[in-house]
């Protein structure tokens, strides 16, 4: 069981997925730097915040649920934004896919997370 919530493998991913959906959207235009721009930086961040708080709430299996249900909502907002830039031409649509699948495969890991919240109990 990991010591941190910086020890999990969901967290490094979206870490590293948030990660790269900072530095792809440095090359949107100007204009949606409050709205698109912004909001993606955002979800994506949120996710591995919400994944922080929710490790440390692991001792309440419903409020340990709860936030990676948060997590996941962010990370599904995330990828509704990546369909926009793809629509927009900001992304390629194989970029939206890699992306995508990566933050599908977050996805199925916080579900784990919410169905099985006893197993990142801490041990006493």
């Amino acid at each position: 069981m990991a010591g941190s919530y910086r020890d999990l493998s969901v967290y490094q991913k979206s870490f590293s997925l948030a990660m790269e959906i900072f530095k792809i959207t440095t090359k949107f235009p100007r204009e949606e730097k409050y709205k698109l721009t912004d909001h993606l930086r955002r979800s994506s961040r949120s996710v591995c915040r919400a994944i922080g708080e929710g490790y440390r709430k692991r001792q309440y299996p419903k409020h340990f649920s709860s936030k990676m249900s948060d997590a996941d909502m962010e990370n599904t907002e995330k990828q509704v934004s990546l369909d926009f830039a793809e629509a927009c031409k900001y992304i390629s649509k194989e970029e939206n896919c890699k992306l995508r699948d990566k933050s599908e495969e977050v996805g199925r890991m916080l579900n784990l997370m919410v169905e099985n919240p006893e197993k990142y109990r801490p041990k006493h």
